[in-house]
């Protein structure tokens, strides 16, 4: 019997979580489609990966305004929390602030490692990630004890994306007492 975790990638609209799962499923043994063939998400997408025995639902969920209200019907089946942020949208930093903050602020995910990517970091015009970090650490201090990190990747280009994942997957097994993985 395998057991699996389940990850939410959550982000506002245009943020790269659909090129960021593509990635992490062409780095681990999928088949992920091509930059150019990556489309909008109405609803969800999900991949199945295995990351160092460990075996990830990963659910990469719309972030247009009208489907983030759908968010919290996921949030009861989720071991960790990845929220990409577009580096390179400072007009909409503010908004990405309010939708983590209300993400990381609803009760059913306390305890879930949080993930935050400063993505999109290979673009000229992006905000430095010790900025975008700045933000995150106002909410991280709501936080108690729960697993947070930020870091910088490039999905388009794959920069960030392993060590990102290999982060990911040593916080919930950490965390599998307080939240155990489901059994497949």
């Amino acid at each position: 019997m395998d057991v699996e975790y389940s990850v939410l990638i959550l982000g506002l609209d245009n943020a790269g979580k659909t090129t960021l799962l593509e990635n992490i499923k062409g780095l681990y043994g999928s088949k992920g489609l091509p930059p150019e063939k990556i489309a909008p998400t109405v609803g969800q997408n999900v991949g199945h990966v295995r990351i160092n025995n460990v075996l990830l639902k990963l659910w990469d969920v719309g972030g247009q305004e009208n489907l983030r209200t759908l968010w919290d019907s996921y949030y009861t089946d989720a071991h960790a929390v990845v929220f990409v942020v577009d580096s390179t949208d400072q007009a909409r930093l503010e908004e990405c602030k309010e939708t983590l903050d209300s993400v990381v602020s609803h009760e059913v995910l306390e305890g879930t490692p949080i993930l935050m990517l400063a993505n999109k970091q290979d673009k000229e015009d992006r905000m430095e990630v010790e900025d975008i970090k700045e933000v995150f650490n106002k909410i991280a201090e709501k936080m108690s004890a729960r697993d947070s990190r930020v870091l910088p990747i490039s999905a388009l280009e794959g920069t960030g994306v392993k060590e990102a994942a290999e982060w990911l997957v040593i916080r919930l097994v950490r965390n599998r007492e307080y939240r155990p993985p489901n059994l497949r």
